[in-house]
């Protein structure tokens, strides 16, 4: 009678087979993961938080001033941007003249300030303007123009390429 033997399979060592890194593959992704994750949260500054909300919270009401003043001055505002001249035009009516011929025209980019763009703007005689104004990023912007002597504003959104074009008007009480 003859006997059989059953082949030998070599025995390899843990790391040589596939299963145990596998394994090790899923615990070792959550703790990069998560290094990046920590990174980011203690590097990155939350720009939308502000530091002195009681102070900021008490300056509403003059900004609330600044709007009824420019209610009563009946301020109307149309901004119209040029891309690919990398114009912006605009013009502003209003039921009594200007004190001032120069205006500050602040974009802010909706989470991102050091994107936010500051220009003063000289107006015509018949209240209208152009400036050069780099290609805008793709974002929804806060439109802010008020005089330099800060005795109104004018605030307004404007969606960004959705939109060429915003119109800004102050909301009476």
């Amino acid at each position: 009678m003859q006997t059989m033997t059953m082949p030998q399979v070599p025995v390899l060592p843990w790391y040589r087979h596939r299963w145990p890194w596998l394994l090790m593959a899923g615990p070792a992704f959550v703790l990069v993961a998560g290094t990046i994750t920590s990174y980011i949260a203690i590097k990155g500054q939350d720009a939308l938080v502000v530091g002195d909300y009681y102070k900021k919270g008490k300056a509403i009401n003059q900004d609330l001033r600044r709007d009824r003043a420019a209610a009563a001055l009946g301020l109307k505002m149309e901004l119209d941007y040029k891309a690919s001249a990398g114009q912006l035009e605009g013009h502003i009516s209003s039921n009594a003249p200007l004190a001032d011929n120069q205006l500050m025209l602040h974009l802010a980019h909706a989470t991102q300030p050091e994107k936010d763009v500051r220009v003063v703007v000289k107006l015509a005689p018949d209240g209208s303007f152009h400036v050069p104004l780099p290609m805008l990023e793709r974002s929804r912007w806060t439109v802010l123009v008020e005089p330099m002597h800060l005795g109104w504003r004018l605030e307004g959104r404007w969606d960004w390429p959705a939109s060429y074009a915003v119109s800004m008007q102050p909301v009476a009480d």
